[in-house]
């Protein structure tokens, strides 16, 4: 009988896999992708099982000290030369200077580790991506009008730079006013506007975000004709 074990989440799972290695109620590839080990490993992992049950499964470095595990000495100068002669750097610099400077033997992540443990350093927070879901267009022709300024040397120094003030209807995509002007202004629309006007009539809004810059804080500017 096997000795009783006290055993990580990832042996159990490992000792059920072998289970049904031995039952032949399942393959040695459908058990390496369960694993995430190669057929090699898990060929390695069955022989180990079948002589020693379920303590060949058990991982060798279970109360071992990990190779990586930074020495007292080394974690105390460390620390020191972190709060002294290093104060206020970053993980990645650091880590430069201990390594080069005062010859210790660590990895930049045992410092980052070590940093934030002491409050020596704060990771930033990751901001969260906002996704904003796309607005579907308009119907008809005329029932939006998106309306925009484009400052550029247009005439490529042959004039002075200006601005494109640009009309898009949203359903169609079709240009319907281009006019260039001196410079974006409530007039300079107001007369883009006017030749809109002349040639399609009235649409039922405009959509404009130079609007929104100005005057709306974060909200999308619609200005609707009853």
């Amino acid at each position: 009988m096997d000795k009783l074990l006290t055993k990580s989440a990832k042996e159990l799972s490992r000792v059920e896999v072998m289970q049904k290695l031995s039952e032949k109620r399942m393959s040695q590839k459908e058990a390496g992708a369960m694993l995430h080990v190669s057929t090699r490993q898990i060929k390695r992992l069955l022989k180990s099982y079948r002589k020693k049950g379920a303590a060949g499964l058990a991982s060798r470095q279970r109360g071992r000290q990990s190779h990586n595990r930074l020495s007292e000495d080394v974690k105390k100068r460390a620390l020191n030369l972190l709060k002294i002669k290093y104060q206020g750097f970053g993980p990645t610099l650091a880590h430069e200077k201990l390594v080069e400077q005062e010859k210790l033997k660590l990895s930049d992540e045992s410092v980052r580790q070590l940093m934030i443990a002491e409050d020596l350093w704060k990771p930033r927070k990751v901001k969260k991506v906002v996704i904003h879901q796309l607005r579907e267009r308009r119907a008809c022709f005329g029932e939006l009008i998106q309306i925009d300024g484009s400052p550029h040397d247009w005439f490529e120094g042959r004039a002075e730079a200006c601005v494109l003030l640009v009309f898009i209807d949203d359903a169609t995509g079709q240009l319907v006013q281009l006019l260039f002007v001196d410079s974006e202004s409530f007039f300079s629309y107001c007369a883009a506007a006017e030749g809109y006007f002349r040639q399609h009539g009235k649409p039922v809004a405009f959509y404009s975000d130079m609007l929104r810059k100005q005057h709306f804080s974060g909200q999308s500017a619609q200005c609707r004709f009853s």
